[in-house]
């Protein structure tokens, strides 16, 4: 009787384990959060789940990249840092939150008009992974309808707040007109560390390279004394820097397994 009793429980326990796993595995890769410099999938997975990926960089034959600013909260720091982009000749992407356009629609027209992309944040920068369908468009829409009244401009460059996606946020602004925009470097200013770190962060990031996509903050503490030496430290490796619009191909691409955006074969050809 205990041999049986024995068996049902290895049974039943090999059951319940295989449940558990099912029903983890899809939650594990539906989400994203984090420090996002490369895909939270496996290849095999990636392929198997037909999981959507965003732009982390871009394949381009020469020595193009981009810079970007995630722009939420406050302001105070814009202004310099436009200045110190001016002073070096560098357009960059500003990727902007619908309240932050809200808050400071004379910020955004300065930034428009120094033609740098303007670039769409979602609206509340709510978390996507949270949000239907329905909801991801509205985030969307919102914020570019905002972008739209206050400089014209239609925006079609996407960045999810907290880097966090799933296939219902990239399938939502891919049918709202848009290209989902993620990075390969941070420059971690977020983080804090001091103006050192945050700039051996970047020109010595092991991602670096041709078609790199940097994040910074545009209210980040370190990040107005640490600009100007990060875009001449990148200058003397080599590197121009352009705005994502002019980085990434519009068309005929395909998004291999880490993020990087390539020409399909025909179109490379």
């Amino acid at each position: 009787m205990m041999k049986v009793f024995r068996n049902n429980w290895q049974a039943f326990t090999s059951l319940i384990l295989a449940v558990a796993i099912a029903i983890a595995v899809p939650i594990i890769g539906d989400r994203f959060h984090g420090e996002p410099t490369a895909p939270a999938f496996s290849d095999n997975y990636t392929a198997k789940a037909e999981k959507k990926l965003p732009i982390y960089s871009v394949d381009v034959p020469d020595m193009r990249m981009s810079i970007s600013f995630d722009a939420a909260w406050g302001a105070d720091d814009t202004d310099t840092l436009m200045e110190i982009l001016k002073d070096n000749g560098v357009l960059a992407t500003f990727f902007l939150c619908g309240t932050w356009v809200d808050k400071y629609p004379e910020e955004v027209k300065k930034i428009a008009a120094a033609g740098h992309d303007i670039a769409n944040h979602g609206n509340k920068h709510a978390h996507g992974a949270k949000l239907d369908l329905a909801g991801n468009k509205k985030e969307i829409q919102d914020c570019h309808d905002k972008i739209k009244a206050v400089t014209g401009i239609d925006a079609n460059l996407f960045r999810p707040p907290y880097g966090e996606y799933n296939n219902t946020v990239l399938t939502a602004a891919e049918e709202l007109g848009y290209y989902t925009i993620q990075w390969d470097v941070d420059s971690h200013d977020w983080m804090k560390k001091g103006i050192d770190y945050e700039i051996n962060q970047v020109l010595n990031h092991k991602n670096l390279q041709n078609g790199s996509i940097v994040l910074f903050h545009n209210d980040a503490k370190f990040t107005p004394q640490t600009l100007d030496p990060i875009i001449k430290g990148l200058k003397e490796k080599g590197y121009t820097l352009v705005p994502i619009s002019q980085l990434i191909h519009k068309d005929n691409f395909q998004i291999d397994h880490t993020g990087r955006q390539k020409l399909k074969a025909s179109a490379a050809e």
